[in-house]
């Protein structure tokens, strides 16, 4: 299968322009696709963010380095070091080509500086502890750069890019076969899923059964002096389903299930406490953990959700069963208003809705 791949290249620019030139025609002659600073200048923290996610998407990275260190960034380091380093820590394929006499480069292409000189040969250091290659000139580079990536690629073989077309023409029909197969098994288990509650459920509250729910709660009044304590919020099931499994729908954590619980406890603790306190705001109502659990337990005990094999920043999370799906449409979903009759006239009747 043709393979095309895509090659970052870092450097400094305006000294290395016609170095750069030669690398990226021995790219394209080597049906490369090349990237780097040229389509994104390096200045801030979201172009940083953008550099990193094309090094991502590369399958090589090939680093030149001459006479100058290049404009460094906040951390004090050059950009083009700090793409070096990433490109290492993301375990890219890389190559660096270093000038064989750094010495005898023009004035006006080196650093002027002892910090900058300084800084330069540890990149240069640094750089020779992975493959390296040495160049004299920006045609030799050119060449060499060629026949470094042809091995590159040989001894590390990269995913790279391959047109749609050809990859679906070589998926053979044993394979197409093998994943129908797979689907239809995967189909029936679906089917097979218990749609309803699990047995034994019907022993447990819910529905319009009431729970009472501690928060913690913070707020300022007219006066604006600070409160803080503890309310409770007396909850059905069919409420904290609805805002639960909504959040669980939504987002899987258990973070989003408490503030879900919260949000649905606002109402009425809003007004109870308006009572005693007009003008009230800034209100921050928090869940109480052991409270947040038992609903998270009551809801894994009904069937509607269960343990998510995944996890979110270390998260706990969480994943609607079919049964919960169901629930979730039946509490959502729009009922219809029930037909009433009225009497015209006589005896006549007609529906309105």
């Amino acid at each position: 299968m043709e393979r095309r791949y895509q090659v970052f290249v870092s450097s400094t620019y305006e000294d290395l322009r016609e170095e750069r030139h030669e690398v990226i025609q021995a790219l394209l002659e080597l049906d490369c696709m090349p990237s780097g600073m040229e389509l994104f200048p390096a200045t801030n923290d979201d172009q940083w963010t953008l550099i990193k996610r094309v090094i991502d998407d590369c399958d090589y990275y090939i680093v030149v380095i001459a006479g100058r260190y290049g404009s460094v960034g906040s951390g004090g380091k050059s950009y083009t070091q700090m793409e070096y380093e990433y490109a290492v820590e993301t375990n890219k394929p890389i190559i660096a080509f270093l000038h064989n006499a750094p010495d005898s480069i023009q004035s006006g292409k080196c650093e002027k500086t002892e910090l900058g000189k300084k800084a330069l040969e540890d990149f240069r250091t640094m750089a020779r502890m992975k493959t390296v290659r040495f160049y004299s000139s920006p045609s030799d580079l050119g060449s060499v750069v060629s026949r470094s990536l042809v091995k590159l690629i040989k001894s590390n073989p990269a995913s790279g890019w391959v047109k749609a077309d050809v990859a679906t023409g070589e998926l053979t029909s044993a394979e197409i076969s093998r994943l129908r197969e797979e689907n239809r098994a995967l189909r029936d288990k679906l089917s097979q899923q218990p749609q309803g509650p699990p047995a034994g459920s019907e022993k447990f509250a819910q529905g319009k059964e009431i729970l009472e729910v501690a928060f913690d709660v913070s707020f300022k009044d007219r006066s604006h002096d600070n409160y803080t304590g503890t309310q409770i919020a007396r909850l059905s099931w069919n409420d904290l389903a609805t805002y639960g499994l909504a959040a669980v729908d939504a987002e899987e954590t258990e973070s989003a299930v408490e503030q879900a619980v919260a949000r649905a406890a606002t109402r009425q603790i809003k007004g109870s406490l308006g009572e005693q306190h007009p003008g009230l705001y800034d209100l921050e109502i928090k869940t109480v953990p052991e409270d947040i659990r038992t609903v998270l337990i009551q809801l894994q005990a009904l069937g509607f959700i269960a343990r998510s094999a995944n996890k979110k920043l270390g998260e706990r999370t969480w994943t609607l069963t079919p049964y919960g799906q169901t629930k979730l449409v039946e509490l959502y979903a729009v009922k219809r208003r029930p037909s009433k009759k009225i009497k015209v006239q006589d005896s006549e009747e007609v529906q309105k809705a």
